[in-house]
């Protein structure tokens, strides 16, 4: 492959990245109601692309599915954890009933979504906007650092049967730029030494989020999720990661204590 056919998505994949980095920064910002808006129709986005491409002969599935999945994360945060997590449970059991196959797939990973959208508003709502930003960043740094060293070194495929373009080379390179994320944070931003081996696995839990997402789409034999987003596909192909580690982070919070420190 030509250096040109190699980065030949670099360039719509920057533009794309900047305009999604300056309107989820201002959500985070403001926080509240806006971020809770905000997060829901990324959501209910995600959530829509999943039934599409499982049934897309069901169009208006989709879209129904797509607007519960928006409604019930925005409210899930103005609810107690005990009511919120049985309520995001909900919908992926009416998924189950509703959808004309795939149903155990499309249920798991709709769950998967909704759990890891509520685990992203708790951190901005319970925490602050640092932690926020750390996992943001430790996904940021596993992507782009995988991304160049898989284009650059090549190697052994990760799990070419269900991620054909991910390497180990890749793979490994995320986890260290996830670990540098965490170092930077611990170092300088008042965090606790144990965020440099969680930012690590929780770069794995990413990783793992983007192979679960591509298993979906080999399944459903198609290349993207949708085509919002120019250069990276749909909401689903970006965020993908995020869900993964965001619902990692969630099981540690509920099992153990965050080390953020005075994050």
């Amino acid at each position: 492959m030509s250096n040109g056919g190699r980065w030949a998505d670099l360039a719509p994949r920057v533009i794309s990245a900047v305009v999604m980095v300056a309107v989820a920064a201002g959500a985070i910002w403001a926080g509240g109601h806006v971020f809770h808006v905000f997060v829901a129709l990324i959501a209910g986005g995600m959530v829509w692309e999943l039934v599409r491409m499982l049934a897309p002969e069901r169009a208006m599935l989709a879209w129904q599915f797509g607007g519960l999945g928006a409604l019930v994360t925005i409210g899930a945060p103005y609810m107690a954890p005990l009511v919120a997590l049985p309520m995001l449970v909900v919908t992926p059991v009416v998924c189950f009933f509703e959808m004309p196959r795939y149903r155990r797939i499309c249920a798991a990973y709709l769950g998967l979504i909704l759990l890891a959208s509520y685990e992203i508003t708790a951190l901005r709502d319970h925490f602050n906007a640092q932690t926020l930003v750390w996992l943001i960043c430790v996904v940021v740094a596993s992507d782009v650092a995988g991304y160049f060293a898989g284009r650059m070194l090549g190697g052994p495929k990760f799990w070419p049967k269900v991620s054909p373009k991910k390497t180990w080379s890749g793979t490994v390179a995320g986890w260290i730029g996830a670990g540098l994320v965490g170092a930077g944070f611990w170092l300088w931003g008042g965090a606790e030494a144990a965020l440099v081996p969680l930012s690590m696995v929780t770069a794995l839990a990413g990783q793992l989020g983007d192979i679960a997402e591509s298993a979906v789409k080999r399944l459903a034999g198609v290349k993207d999720s949708s085509n919002l987003i120019p250069g990276h596909g749909g909401l689903l192909d970006r965020f993908d990661a995020m869900l993964g580690a965001a619902l990692f982070v969630l099981v540690v919070a509920i099992l153990f204590d965050l080390p953020f420190g005075a994050l």
